[in-house]
């Protein structure tokens, strides 16, 4: 059993979810990956496989509390949990921001507080062992106006106060929590696919794409550093 733990992803996708999973994986951390379907499981775990990196895969939907604290304890079982990475994003469409009301804007929020729920199930854990770290991936818009996202940007703002204000609490705790803040799209992600597949919609996305291993680099030199509790990265200029 590795010293690190599992290296928990949370919402894995192909793009940095994945290169989460492969970078904390060759530094010895066992991996176990959540998303809400086994559709691409097969795949991610003969990746991992083949770079040496001992893997489970689990299926849960983060805004299903009961089953999302069940898988969790399922991976707790097979050893500690000593790093968490939570990557899900709103599936929802924007709400102009001058068209919303309490109501609508209370909606944004339902991919933030599974992030409260997983932080709560795996960090009473990690302060008695110690040691851990807890990372997010947010949004441009929780640092810059972006209108087009509408309602969404209030979760995004929210998710990013919410790791900064755990990272200035565990602070001589041995316990890191940070925030990669994504501005651009991420290769390999659904959503860099989608895009790339139909230009006329989306235009071109030429120059406003990130790496997601140079993304989960960073996040390896967050943990081991811990000396900031946000990397922004930016590939839309403005």
């Amino acid at each position: 059993m590795s010293d690190h733990g599992t290296a928990v992803i949370v919402g894995v996708g192909p793009g940095l979810g994945m290169s989460m999973a492969r970078r904390f994986g060759r530094e010895g951390f066992r991996v176990a990956l959540i998303s809400r379907s086994d559709a691409r499981h097969a795949g991610y775990l003969a990746d991992l496989a083949a770079r040496g990196i001992d893997a489970t895969a689990h299926v849960a939907d983060v805004t299903d509390r009961s089953r999302l604290a069940a898988v969790l304890g399922d991976i707790r079982r097979e050893g500690p949990i000593g790093s968490v990475y939570y990557g899900p994003g709103p599936t929802q469409q924007p709400v102009p921001i001058t068209d919303i009301d309490s109501a609508t804007a209370r909606t944004a929020f339902e991919w933030v507080w599974p992030a409260v729920d997983v932080v709560a199930e795996v960090l009473p854990g990690m302060l008695d062992r110690g040691n851990g770290a807890l990372f997010f991936a947010g949004g441009l818009s929780s640092v810059r106006p972006m209108p087009m996202l509408g309602h969404l940007a209030l979760a995004t703002a929210a998710l990013r106060n919410y790791a900064l204000t755990l990272n200035a609490a565990l602070t001589g705790r041995n316990v890191y929590a940070g925030t990669l803040t994504i501005g651009g799209l991420v290769e390999r992600g659904d959503i860099h696919t989608m895009v790339t597949a139909d230009p006329a919609r989306f235009g071109s996305p030429e120059g406003h794409t990130l790496d997601p291993d140079e993304l989960a680099e960073t996040a390896w030199r967050m943990y081991r550093t811990r000396d900031r509790a946000e990397e922004v990265f930016d590939a839309l200029g403005g």
